[in-house]
Protein backbone atom coordinates (compact mmCIF):
# COMPACT_ATOMS: atom_id res chain seq x y z
CA UNK A 1 0.00 0.00 0.00
CA UNK A 2 1.60 3.65 -0.69
CA UNK A 3 2.09 6.18 1.35
CA UNK A 4 -1.04 7.87 -0.23
CA UNK A 5 -3.51 5.06 0.56
CA UNK A 6 -2.06 4.53 3.67
CA UNK A 7 -2.27 8.44 4.60
CA UNK A 8 -6.27 8.57 3.65
CA UNK A 9 -7.01 5.37 5.04
CA UNK A 10 -5.54 6.46 8.96
CA UNK A 11 -7.17 9.82 8.13
CA UNK A 12 -10.48 8.28 7.38
CA UNK A 13 -9.86 6.35 11.05
CA UNK A 14 -8.92 9.21 12.86
CA UNK A 15 -12.64 11.19 12.02
CA UNK A 16 -14.39 8.18 13.47
CA UNK A 17 -12.32 8.47 16.57
CA UNK A 18 -13.53 10.67 18.92
CA UNK A 19 -10.96 10.93 21.68
CA UNK A 20 -8.27 13.27 20.16
CA UNK A 21 -5.49 11.55 22.44
CA UNK A 22 -6.22 8.10 20.59
CA UNK A 23 -3.12 7.21 18.71
CA UNK A 24 -3.90 5.62 15.29
CA UNK A 25 -0.75 3.25 14.75
CA UNK A 26 -0.41 1.35 11.21
CA UNK A 27 0.03 -2.24 12.96
CA UNK A 28 -3.18 -4.43 12.56
CA UNK A 29 -4.75 -4.73 16.00
CA UNK A 30 -4.45 -8.43 16.07
CA UNK A 31 -0.69 -8.05 15.19
CA UNK A 32 0.01 -5.48 17.86
CA UNK A 33 -1.94 -7.56 20.86
CA UNK A 34 0.12 -10.50 19.62
CA UNK A 35 3.36 -8.48 19.63
CA UNK A 36 2.26 -7.07 23.17
CA UNK A 37 1.48 -11.20 24.47
CA UNK A 38 4.83 -11.90 23.68
CA UNK A 39 6.33 -9.95 26.47
CA UNK A 40 7.39 -11.78 29.50
CA UNK A 41 4.90 -11.40 32.63
CA UNK A 42 5.77 -7.74 34.14
CA UNK A 43 5.16 -6.42 37.60
CA UNK A 44 1.81 -5.75 38.86
CA UNK A 45 2.58 -2.22 39.11
CA UNK A 46 3.73 -2.30 35.49
CA UNK A 47 0.29 -3.57 34.35
CA UNK A 48 -1.47 -1.28 36.63
CA UNK A 49 0.04 1.77 34.95
CA UNK A 50 -0.76 0.30 31.43
CA UNK A 51 -4.07 -0.09 33.18
CA UNK A 52 -4.23 3.44 33.99
CA UNK A 53 -3.05 4.62 30.67
CA UNK A 54 -5.47 3.05 28.66
CA UNK A 55 -8.13 4.67 30.84
CA UNK A 56 -6.87 7.94 30.87
CA UNK A 57 -5.54 8.19 27.54
CA UNK A 58 -1.88 9.08 28.66
CA UNK A 59 0.27 8.12 26.08
CA UNK A 60 2.61 5.36 27.11
CA UNK A 61 4.99 3.44 24.95
CA UNK A 62 3.62 -0.01 25.81
CA UNK A 63 4.73 -3.50 26.60
CA UNK A 64 6.02 -4.43 23.34
CA UNK A 65 8.30 -1.21 22.67
CA UNK A 66 8.77 -1.27 26.60
CA UNK A 67 10.21 -4.36 26.29
CA UNK A 68 12.46 -3.52 23.21
CA UNK A 69 14.10 -1.19 24.92
CA UNK A 70 14.77 -3.22 28.23
CA UNK A 71 16.58 -5.85 25.64
CA UNK A 72 18.67 -2.88 24.19
CA UNK A 73 19.55 -1.42 27.07
CA UNK A 74 21.12 -5.23 27.87
CA UNK A 75 22.75 -5.58 25.02
CA UNK A 76 24.23 -2.50 24.93
CA UNK A 77 25.26 -2.68 29.10
CA UNK A 78 23.97 0.98 29.38
CA UNK A 79 24.21 1.98 32.96
CA UNK A 80 23.64 5.93 32.08
CA UNK A 81 20.96 6.43 30.57
CA UNK A 82 19.02 9.85 30.07
CA UNK A 83 15.21 10.41 29.16
CA UNK A 84 14.16 13.29 27.44
CA UNK A 85 10.41 12.94 28.08
CA UNK A 86 9.58 10.56 30.80
CA UNK A 87 5.67 10.93 31.93
CA UNK A 88 4.67 8.68 35.14
CA UNK A 89 7.20 6.69 35.09
CA UNK A 90 6.74 3.87 32.51
CA UNK A 91 9.47 4.15 30.43
CA UNK A 92 12.00 4.45 33.18
CA UNK A 93 10.84 1.42 34.61
CA UNK A 94 11.69 -0.24 31.40
CA UNK A 95 15.23 1.35 31.43
CA UNK A 96 16.26 0.79 34.88
CA UNK A 97 15.56 -2.77 35.42
CA UNK A 98 17.61 -2.67 32.20
CA UNK A 99 20.36 -0.62 34.25
CA UNK A 100 19.85 -2.55 36.90
CA UNK A 101 20.21 -6.01 35.95
CA UNK A 102 23.57 -4.55 33.76
CA UNK A 103 24.51 -3.98 37.12
CA UNK A 104 23.51 -0.72 38.52
CA UNK A 105 24.02 2.67 37.57
CA UNK A 106 21.60 6.19 36.62
CA UNK A 107 18.71 6.42 34.58
CA UNK A 108 17.33 10.34 34.54
CA UNK A 109 13.67 10.72 35.12
CA UNK A 110 12.69 13.85 33.39
CA UNK A 111 9.32 15.94 33.02
CA UNK A 112 7.98 19.57 33.47
CA UNK A 113 5.56 19.13 35.61
CA UNK A 114 5.96 18.40 39.55
CA UNK A 115 2.33 16.03 40.08
CA UNK A 116 3.95 13.82 37.19
CA UNK A 117 7.27 13.15 39.17
CA UNK A 118 5.66 12.54 42.42
CA UNK A 119 3.39 9.40 40.32
CA UNK A 120 6.66 8.07 38.83
CA UNK A 121 8.64 8.43 42.45
CA UNK A 122 6.04 5.93 43.81
CA UNK A 123 5.45 3.86 40.98
CA UNK A 124 9.72 3.40 40.22
CA UNK A 125 9.50 3.00 44.55
CA UNK A 126 6.97 0.39 44.31
CA UNK A 127 8.98 -1.71 41.68
CA UNK A 128 11.53 -1.35 43.66
CA UNK A 129 13.88 0.37 41.24
CA UNK A 130 13.77 3.98 42.65
CA UNK A 131 17.74 3.60 43.55
CA UNK A 132 18.88 3.84 39.94
CA UNK A 133 16.58 6.77 39.01
CA UNK A 134 17.36 10.17 39.19
CA UNK A 135 14.37 12.40 38.87
CA UNK A 136 14.34 16.02 37.86
CA UNK A 137 11.74 18.34 37.00
CA UNK A 138 12.49 21.21 34.43
CA UNK A 139 12.67 21.15 30.53
CA UNK A 140 14.21 17.88 29.26
CA UNK A 141 16.78 19.01 26.37
CA UNK A 142 18.06 21.67 28.65
CA UNK A 143 18.41 19.37 31.38
CA UNK A 144 20.70 17.24 29.24
CA UNK A 145 22.46 19.56 27.88
CA UNK A 146 23.43 20.87 31.32
CA UNK A 147 24.58 17.58 32.81
CA UNK A 148 27.74 18.00 30.95
CA UNK A 149 28.21 14.15 31.57
CA UNK A 150 27.81 11.39 28.74
CA UNK A 151 25.82 8.72 28.30
CA UNK A 152 25.34 5.30 27.03
CA UNK A 153 21.79 5.60 25.73
CA UNK A 154 19.50 8.51 25.61
CA UNK A 155 15.86 8.17 24.58
CA UNK A 156 13.71 11.02 23.11
CA UNK A 157 10.47 11.54 23.35
CA UNK A 158 9.73 14.94 23.87
CA UNK A 159 6.88 17.25 22.00
CA UNK A 160 7.44 15.79 18.51
CA UNK A 161 7.93 19.22 17.03
CA UNK A 162 11.02 19.84 19.15
CA UNK A 163 12.73 16.62 17.94
CA UNK A 164 15.08 18.33 15.13
CA UNK A 165 16.45 21.20 17.40
CA UNK A 166 16.95 18.50 20.16
CA UNK A 167 19.69 16.35 18.08
CA UNK A 168 22.32 18.42 18.61
CA UNK A 169 22.24 18.14 21.97
CA UNK A 170 21.65 14.61 21.69
CA UNK A 171 25.24 13.88 19.77
CA UNK A 172 26.88 15.89 22.12
CA UNK A 173 25.76 13.44 25.19
CA UNK A 174 25.93 10.32 23.58
CA UNK A 175 29.23 8.52 23.35
CA UNK A 176 30.76 6.86 20.57
CA UNK A 177 29.53 3.41 20.59
CA UNK A 178 26.44 4.43 22.87
CA UNK A 179 22.59 4.47 21.50
CA UNK A 180 19.97 6.88 20.59
CA UNK A 181 16.09 5.51 20.65
CA UNK A 182 13.29 7.90 19.86
CA UNK A 183 9.83 7.05 19.94
CA UNK A 184 6.67 7.69 17.13
CA UNK A 185 9.04 7.70 14.07
CA UNK A 186 6.09 6.80 11.88
CA UNK A 187 3.50 9.06 13.73
CA UNK A 188 0.42 7.25 13.34
CA UNK A 189 0.80 7.22 9.47
CA UNK A 190 1.10 11.14 9.24
CA UNK A 191 4.06 11.28 7.81
CA UNK A 192 3.01 10.15 4.68
CA UNK A 193 0.39 12.79 4.39
CA UNK A 194 1.58 15.15 1.77
CA UNK A 195 -1.20 17.64 3.53
CA UNK A 196 0.09 17.41 6.85
CA UNK A 197 2.40 19.97 7.54
CA UNK A 198 1.23 20.27 11.20
CA UNK A 199 4.85 21.36 13.30
CA UNK A 200 4.48 17.80 14.93
CA UNK A 201 4.54 16.01 11.67
CA UNK A 202 7.24 18.47 10.18
CA UNK A 203 9.62 17.61 13.28
CA UNK A 204 9.27 13.89 13.06
CA UNK A 205 10.25 14.15 9.02
CA UNK A 206 12.92 16.22 9.72
CA UNK A 207 14.52 14.98 12.56
CA UNK A 208 14.49 11.39 10.53
CA UNK A 209 16.22 13.09 7.93
CA UNK A 210 18.87 14.36 10.45
CA UNK A 211 19.32 11.34 11.62
CA UNK A 212 19.89 9.59 8.49
CA UNK A 213 22.12 12.28 6.91
CA UNK A 214 24.24 12.06 9.73
CA UNK A 215 27.31 10.27 9.20
CA UNK A 216 28.33 9.75 13.02
CA UNK A 217 24.83 7.70 13.51
CA UNK A 218 23.74 4.76 11.88
CA UNK A 219 20.10 4.11 12.28
CA UNK A 220 17.12 1.78 11.63
CA UNK A 221 13.22 2.31 12.78
CA UNK A 222 11.32 -0.69 13.75
CA UNK A 223 8.17 -0.55 12.47
CA UNK A 224 6.80 -1.52 16.19
CA UNK A 225 3.94 0.06 17.88
CA UNK A 226 4.55 3.91 16.41
CA UNK A 227 7.76 3.21 15.27
CA UNK A 228 10.94 3.39 16.53
CA UNK A 229 14.31 5.01 15.78
CA UNK A 230 17.25 2.75 16.82
CA UNK A 231 20.73 4.65 16.06
CA UNK A 232 23.98 3.96 17.13
CA UNK A 233 26.52 6.70 17.62
CA UNK A 234 29.71 5.78 15.48
CA UNK A 235 31.53 8.40 16.33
Amino acid sequence: MDGILIAERLRSRRQKDDDPRMTVTLLPPELAAYLDQLVPPRHHILAAMEAEAAISGFPIIGPATGHLCYLLTRISGARRVFELGSGFGYSTAWFARGVKDNGGGTVHHVVWDEDLSQQARTHLRALGLADVVQFHVGEAVTTLQNSNEEFDLVFNDIDKQDYPAALGVITARVRPGGLLIADNLLWGGRIFDPGDQSPETAGIREFTRLVEGDPRWISSVVPIRDGVLVAWRSG
